[in-house]
Formats: C-alpha cells, sequence, structure tokens
C-alpha cells in the first residue's frame, strides 16, 4: 500500500461526464496535493457518500480542507492517519450539438385540433450542480458518459415541445418562422426538472418539425388555392391563351377567335345601344321640359311658353287656357278638352 502524494485527473474521455479516480489501494496522507483543473469537480466520498467538494485549484489535503471527511471519520485530533476515499472528477464543461429526435410523434394541440408531430434538432448543457447530479444520476459507478444521459434527457425535452407550443401559441402557419422561440420556450419548461438533475440545458434549437403527410398536402392545396383566387384573371388569361395554342395545332384557331371576337362584338354592341336609348331618353326628358307651349295663330310660328307676342309677326299670344273639369292645358282655339273631352 503506497501513499498518495498528488492527486489530478488531466483530462477526461471526448464523452464522459464523470470518472472515478483510480487509487490502485494507495491511502491519502496529510499534506498530500489534489489538483483540480478548469472544468472540473472533485467529490470524496466516505462510504458511498458524497462529502467534500473541490472547484477548480490546488488544495493540501488536511482538516481544514476536509472539513466533512474530518466529521465523519470522527477525527479528534487532526489529520494524523492515512486514510482511504473514493474520488470522483466531474466534468461540467458545456457539451454542444448533441442530436435529439422524436422517436415517436408528439401530439400537439393546433388550430386543426390535435396533431402528431415529428422533429430533430440539437441541445447543449452542463453539469451545473456537481453535488446534486453524483447523487441524482451518477451514483459511484466508475464512469458516468454522455451516452447514459442522452435518453434520460431527450425523453425530457421531446415531452416539453407539447407544452411549449401551447405556451407560445404558435399555429402551424408560422411554425416554421417561430423555432427559435419554441427552442427557448423548451429550455424554460424542462429547465425546473433539470435542476433536480444538477444539469442546466444552455440551449435548444429546432431544425425541423414535419406534418403528417395527408395534413401537409391539405395545406399545400389551401395555399395554392388562395394564390389563385387572388390572381383569378392572370389564370383565366392564361388557360385562354392556352386554348388557343392547342387550337392552333389542329387548324381551328381561326374559328375559337372569331367565335371570341363575335361574343365580344355582341357586348360592344348592346353597350352601344343602352347608351344611345339613355341618351334619347336623357334628350326626350328636356324636350318635354322645354317644349314649345303653342304655335301663332296668324303665322303658324312657333312659340313658347312664356311668349306673349309672336316673334315672327307681332300677334298677341292668347293666355293658355285649362279644362275646368280635369285641369289638362287647352291648345289656343280648342272648343274641347283633349284629356277628358269637357266642351270648353
Amino acid at each position: 500500500m503506497g501513499l498518495l502524494k498528488s492527486i489530478e485527473l488531466p483530462d477526461f474521455d471526448a464523452d464522459v461526464i464523470m470518472q472515478k479516480y483510480d487509487m490502485k489501494d494507495n491511502v491519502i496522507k496529510k499534506g498530500s496535493v489534489l489538483t483540480v483543473r478548469e472544468s472540473q469537480v472533485a467529490v470524496f466520498c466516505d462510504k458511498g457518500r458524497a462529502a467534500d467538494i473541490f472547484i477548480p485549484g490546488m488544495y493540501k489535503l488536511d482538516t481544514d480542507s476536509l472539513p466533512i471527511i474530518t466529521s465523519l471519520l470522527s477525527w479528534k485530533y487532526g489529520f494524523e492517519t492515512p486514510f482511504k476515499s473514493d474520488i470522483f472528477f466531474i466534468n461540467t464543461k458545456e457539451f454542444t450539438g448533441i442530436r435529439w429526435g422524436t422517436a415517436n410523434p408528439v401530439p400537439i394541440q393546433t388550430e386543426y385540433g390535435i396533431i402528431r408531430l415529428r422533429g430533430h434538432g440539437t441541445y447543449s448543457f452542463k453539469v451545473s450542480e456537481p453535488a446534486v447530479f453524483f447523487k441524482a444520476l451518477a451514483g459511484t459507478s466508475q464512469q458516468y458518459t454522455l451516452h447514459s444521459i442522452c435518453d434520460t434527457m431527450r425523453a425530457l425535452l421531446v415531452g416539453s415541445i407539447s407544452s411549449a407550443f401551447g405556451t407560445c401559441h404558435i399555429s402551424l402557419n408560422d411554425m416554421a418562422s417561430r423555432y427559435k422561440d419554441l427552442g427557448n420556450e423548451v429550455k424554460l419548461s424542462a429547465a425546473e426538472r433539470l435542476a433536480e438533475l444538477g444539469i442546466t440545458l444552455t440551449a435548444f434549437e429546432v431544425e425541423s418539425l414535419s406534418l403528417p403527410p395527408e395534413l401537409e398536402k391539405a395545406i399545400d392545396e389551401t395555399a395554392r388555392l388562395g394564390i389563385m383566387r387572388n390572381t383569378v384573371d392572370v389564370y383565366t388569361q392564361l388557360a385562354q391563351a392556352d386554348a388557343l395554342k392547342e387550337a392552333a395545332k389542329h387548324g381551328t384557331a381561326g374559328t375559337i377567335v372569331g367565335v371570341g371576337m363575335g361574343m365580344r362584338l355582341n357586348k360592344e354592341f348592346a353597350s352601344m345601344e343602352t347608351a344611345a336609348q339613355s341618351t334619347t331618353s336623357s334628350a326626350a326628358s328636356g324636350n318635354n321640359n322645354s317644349s314649345a307651349a303653342s304655335v301663332c295663330l296668324n303665322c303658324k310660328a312657333a312659340l313658347m311658353s312664356s311668349t306673349k307676342f309672336c316673334p315672327e309677326c307681332g300677334t298677341p299670344v292668347p293666355s293658355k287656357k285649362f279644362c275646368t273639369e280635369c285641369g289638362s292645358p287647352l291648345q289656343a282655339g280648342a272648343k274641347f278638352c283633349p284629356e277628358c273631352g269637357q266642351k270648353v
């Protein structure tokens, strides 16, 4: 049995989160030196119980630096006797770019009802509370790797996607543009549970979320119809042009053009006739409003209603009379009313 003078772990393997230090049947003596490098934490255990924890730095081991071990071993007079302890080094660096994916579709409440989505992306994390991590996950294993924690992390994070959708009020129509918001919400949703494991989620990236094929097809068809409704005139013109091209191949283009021009001319003639009728009606209305009242009894010249003397021969114009029976105006010299036949 040897005496350890220096205790340190130069480096971790790439995917190792916790590594037990190999004591090789050696014991720790008073004055031994412990070196904890950056992105490391050392945990001393006594009989499987986590005791003293050391953050990065260099330590001379004695009763002052090992207060919990001193208490557990009941050293009444200080650190005098060499002792054995399990020492674990925990990797506190950030593990980045870890892939996640949905093994099974995740049910999501959307504007179309409950939809099952598949997705994938990456996440990053680090051990923020070594003592909690050691007790919750690592225990006294010889080694704890990234592979050991990935299944636990993936299940927890994928389960948070469903609640994140509801919290962010994300619709399927704007889903792709709000991946960042969704990722941030997953981080918040999973934070409390991960804290119980001594872990902090530093990033969660959503790269894609895919809908069931039949729903994707329905959404694409809805979008296509929406575009066509907004450009129906353009599509009609294009369809007509395509029809003419096809007819030209079979020698019937002239007939189609003739029919089309005939229909167009009919519409134009109908419009012209309507306009002419409107003009005639307006003119007739105007003439009724300003028509001549009568003619001169002497020279038969036309007289306006307000004329008192004939402008042609100067003959006085008799005042206009009205039928006493129906009130209709009477022409000069009339013997009977033209409306009711009453004798004047």
